[in-house]
């Protein structure tokens, strides 16, 4: 394509990213160590290289840096990041236990990452600023024409004028002139052919409403021969539902818009891969500190270590949800009953601290390795509150579409609930969820968590 240097896009990320990454490695050793020769030596050198190959192997995988213009966006650019941050620490970690390279240091990997997200997000906010600026002030353009005149074609015309930073520049309409539009008109459809190459037109917008089947056919005969896009605008405003599908009966597609919410595959298996690596980047980092909880809990009162209880998961389907034990043992003899905060003098007070820093729900990284759970999601309830729930809110239905979570909105934003009302009162921050989910939303629940059990305020 003319007019753009997109090209180098691909291996200026790649270097970039590569520098920064083994900028990060050594300057995170020279923090750690007050050396450098030794970063090059066993055992780190054989670390330094895991990390280079895995990834390259992400790149090769993933094609991580491959976007059209439209996506060049700053939340865009940084969940991809995040993404691909997450594999490569799930796969150092168990690199890390396959080879028992307890000598390294988890201090060295930690700033690793740290230095080398400040890095790389630094990186790509900074490019994508430049290049706002760059395109906006007229450069690196992409031309474009509109086949069709109508309220569609004027919809995208306006909203590239609104964008400038995208980088694209409209050079006329096409259509059969009538008194309507032909005072809007760079020409009609026999004028095309020649001002696609007069002007060097990269995307050719064709308006489906406007358009028939033979003048578009023979568009898209030209298009590589004469080396443009073309683009299909169909206007589906004000009934396209969210989770719409292409079903295809033999060679015909057939656009699906029923209003029934489709499992989104792709969101789906994103989500369960990232929550198999974070789990186990969970259970294998933090096995000392389990350890140590398992030992204090087992120390400070009499019972188990553990506390299993049967909740409702996804689809109703019961299942066991793991915790260290925060209550003293039979406390729920008379029937089941909601914590009361943490003045509950049920619970120890080993277990106040535990809730208040939410680390009694650290075996629940089990429940997602197994599918059970998901890191983020609505927290689980028992059937025997559900009941109650659904008298008030009907809609808590809804959340049994999605897998339940160790952390969710409403735990951040409410806590535990002390009863019925309160967990209606929860609710509302809940269904937030399933409408809204995605993989930077997830991560900034994660990091409001993080947040929360830093600052000790679990409620």
């Amino acid at each position: 394509m003319r007019h753009r240097y997109s090209i180098l896009f691909f291996p200026l990320h790649v270097i970039v990213d590569f520098l920064s990454l083994n900028a990060a490695f050594v300057g995170a050793y020279i923090l750690k160590f007050q050396a450098v020769e030794p970063v090059a030596e066993p055992p780190y050198a054989s670390l330094w290289v895991v990390f280079n190959i895995v990834w390259l192997v992400e790149i090769l995988l993933l094609k991580p840096y491959i976007f059209p213009r439209q996506l060049f966006k700053a939340d865009h650019l940084i969940k991809k990041l995040l993404i691909l941050m997450a594999i490569h620490i799930a796969v150092i970690s168990i690199y890390w236990v396959a080879v028992k390279g307890f000598y390294f240091s988890r201090e060295h990997l930690l700033v690793t990452y740290l230095l080398f997200t400040s890095l790389a997000v630094a990186f790509r906010l900074g490019g994508l600023v430049f290049l706002k600026e760059y395109r906006a002030r007229g450069y690196n353009n992409r031309r474009y024409v509109i086949v069709g005149y109508g309220k569609l074609a004027v919809s995208i015309q306006r909203f590239y004028e609104a964008h400038p930073e995208m980088g694209f520049r409209f050079l006329g309409y096409f259509d059969e002139p009538s008194a309507e539009n032909q005072h809007l008109l760079s020409g009609n459809y026999d004028d095309l052919p020649a001002h696609i190459q007069q002007e060097g037109i990269d995307c050719v917008y064709c308006c489906m409403p406007y358009i028939d089947n033979s003048r578009l056919k023979k568009i898209v005969e030209e298009a590589e021969s004469v080396d443009y896009q073309v683009k299909l605008l169909v206007d589906f405003r004000g009934f396209l539902a969210r989770g719409a599908s292409v079903e295809y009966h033999d060679f015909l597609p057939v656009l699906n818009v029923s209003s029934q919410m489709l499992a989104d595959f792709q969101v789906n298996t994103l989500k369960r891969l990232f929550d198999i690596l974070f789990s186990l980047a969970a259970l294998g980092l933090g096995m000392p500190m389990l350890i140590i909880l398992a030992v204090i809990t087992k120390l400070t009162s009499s019972g188990p270590i553990f506390y299993a209880q049967e909740r409702i998961g996804q689809g109703g389907k019961p299942f066991k949800i793991y915790k260290f034990r925060s209550m003293y043992v039979d406390s729920e003899r008379s029937g089941p009953v909601l914590s009361g905060g943490l003045l509950d003098d049920r619970i120890t007070p080993w277990g106040r601290f535990m809730r208040k820093t939410r680390l009694d729900e650290m075996p629940q990284f089990y429940n997602v390795l197994i599918g059970d759970m998901s890191v983020v999601g609505p927290r689980p309830e028992r059937q025997y509150f559900i009941d109650q729930i659904v008298e008030i809110a009907p809609e808590y239905r809804s959340l049994l579409k999605v897998k339940p979570g160790i952390t969710s909105i409403g735990q951040i934003k409410y806590g535990y609930a002390a009863n019925i009302d309160e967990m209606v009162q929860r609710l509302r921050y809940d269904l937030l969820y399933p409408r809204r989910r995605s993989f930077l939303f997830d991560m900034w629940i994660i990091a409001q968590t993080l947040r929360v059990m830093a600052q000790g305020r679990g409620k």
